[in-house]
């Protein structure tokens, strides 16, 4: 059986400029990475456009430990829509080098619906990872330097500073450290870190911003710490934002490639779902949207996590609204929170997915709370069958949604014609928006957290610790009542407790403490323990990645 590098690497691509034939953009606006990669500048978004095209958010169920396949997914509904006849580009974040020499491996998709060239996506692609690094890690150089200089005049006090340095590396040896060692010519020693670099909040910021203009300010709103006398350091103060801003002056343009059926893809961005919003930028939504009649994109992880930054956060931020929600759906993940071990999940077993379904059919209610209508794509497997696959949409039917089975591994965009054409006669019927954010910015901090943890998760009530209600009182000082909330939960569950399968109800949620993230825009209620700088698995997929003396890439997965 091939596997997803072989099939890429078989791949006949065109050349990026018949590409970006396809969306009316001219050759000579493209800024080439090549043949195959290029960026296109800001001023082809058009805002009139991007209110009158369909915006199609791909999410999905609690997932298992190996995903659902949501990028696989979007790649194979957005070819489908372009066989059927539907101008659709399809629109998703970029890889970060963490999980792919981890865990996961490559991140571009599978099978006959990927992004390509899938190998140049998923190892350094066009620098936008690298360029968002260097601007975090600037600040963190002022911020020593400003500490460290006689003269400075903003008096930090070092304790109170928790901006980290990134680096987009799984590397646990760097999560917590001690800078400024070695005297004084060498800094001022005090407690610091790395995170990976999707979970910085310049990658917050970047995706969260509709144009440059936007980038400066936000960065400079980036929360440092407090003086001595207690009063807040912000990035402008520190005058790193300008300076930020141009390290990203070409990170900020959208990405611009093609799937395996030379689809349109726009790649951008790169925030985790269960730390940060975990969607693409807004920018590339809306170029998207601008250049096309329909927009395929995704959110990461499950709807309860995703789904709910992308509709509360991004949407409120760059006034965008989905005409449709496609919930992915697999076998194996209704078997996982039926009680199936995860050994055992390729054997028939379809009472363990009926008993699953709670899980879904709690997704698909709490999408109903927006307002925006849903249907769900079962990402049918070779082990799947047909008994199984009939019960889930069954159950879907029972509850009032379509469902429908696709196979866009194995045929690309011809798997998914069924519900192509179902998703078409939905964002043809919805032109009149009844999108309903979850909560008012007008709110307090307390009452976002408690409507999306018992509207959304399914908790009875919300614990804020000691460190979270110091917290608060921070936030509320600093006056930063009006952002949005940000949750940082487990993907394995609705609850905080990974281990909670199914969807548990009337469980406290525990908040441990509240991150500021006043440049991004929200806050970041955190509840259980959080990885932001992962470490490598005992047998990591870097070790069967290589290259051959011709420059052939092999391994990635």
């Amino acid at each position: 059986m091939e596997n997803d590098l072989s099939i890429a690497q078989k791949a006949e691509l065109t050349h990026i400029r018949n590409i970006a034939d396809q969306l009316n953009i001219k050759e000579d606006d493209l800024i080439y990475y090549g043949r195959y990669k290029a960026k296109i500048p800001l001023n082809y978004i058009n805002e009139e456009k991007v209110q009158k095209s369909n915006l199609i958010l791909v999410s999905a169920m609690s997932p298992t430990p190996a995903g659902e396949g949501k990028t696989t997914c979007s790649i194979g509904i957005a070819q489908a829509m372009n066989r059927i006849g539907r101008k659709t580009t399809v629109v998703l974040r970029e890889p970060s080098l963490g999980p792919v020499f981890g865990i996961k491996g490559g991140a571009a998709g599978g099978g006959y619906s990927q992004v390509l060239p899938m190998e140049d996506i998923n190892m350094h692609f066009t620098g936008d990872f690298a360029a968002i690094e260097k601007a975090n890690n600037l600040l963190a150089a002022v911020i020593d330097n400003s500490i460290q200089n006689k003269k400075n005049t903003l008096n930090i006090d070092p304790r109170t500073v928790a901006w980290k340095r990134v680096m987009d590396m799984n590397d646990r040896s760097l999560r917590s450290i001690v800078s400024g060692l070695g005297g004084k010519g060498n800094g001022v020693p005090r407690e610091a870190g790395f995170n990976i670099t999707a979970a910085s909040e310049i990658m917050a910021i970047l995706c969260l911003v509709n144009n440059r203009r936007e980038l400066k300010e936000k960065l400079g709103n980036i929360y440092v710490g407090n003086t001595y006398d207690g009063k807040p350091v912000f990035a402008r103060d520190l005058k790193a934002h300008g300076a930020m801003a141009a390290l990203l002056k070409d990170a900020i343009m959208p990405n611009l490639v093609q799937t395996i059926e030379q689809t349109p893809a726009i790649i951008h961005g790169g925030p985790f779902a269960n730390i940060a919003q975990g969607t693409n930028t807004i920018i590339a939504t809306k170029m998207g949207l601008s250049l096309s009649d329909n927009v395929v994109t995704e959110a990461g992880f499950g709807f309860d996590l995703g789904g709910e930054k992308f509709l509360d956060i991004k949407c409120r931020m760059g006034n965008l609204v989905p005409r449709c929600i496609v919930i992915i759906a697999t076998i194996r993940a209704l078997k996982y929170h039926g009680g199936v071990d995860l050994a055992d999940l390729k054997a028939e077993n379809v009472d363990a997915v009926r008993a699953g379904f709670v899980n879904l059919e709690k997704h698909l209610n709490n999408s109903r709370r927006f307002g925006i209508p849903a249907i769900v794509a079962i990402n049918r497997f070779v082990t799947d069958t047909d008994a199984e696959v009939n019960a889930c949409i069954e159950k879907c039917k029972s509850i009032g949604f379509d469902a429908h089975s696709i196979e866009i591994w194995a045929k690309g965009g011809g798997g998914a014609l069924n519900i192509a054409e179902a998703i078409g006669k939905i964002v043809d019927n919805n032109q009149q928006q009844q999108f309903r954010p979850l909560y008012s910015t007008d709110t307090s901090i307390e009452d976002k957290i408690s409507a999306i943890a018992k509207n959304i998760y399914g908790a009875s009530s919300v614990e804020f610790g000691a460190k979270a209600k110091a917290d608060l009182k921070v936030i509320k000082r600093l006056k930063l009542t009006h952002l949005c909330v940000c949750i940082a939960k487990t993907q394995k569950s609705f609850s905080d407790n990974p281990d909670r399968l199914g969807a548990p109800e009337g469980f406290v949620l525990n908040v441990r403490e509240i991150e500021i993230a006043a440049g991004a825009g929200f806050v970041v209620p955190v509840t259980g323990e959080m990885m932001r700088m992962p470490g490598l698995p005992e047998v990591p997929s870097a070790e069967f990645i290589d290259i051959d003396d011709d420059g052939n890439i092999t391994g990635l997965f």
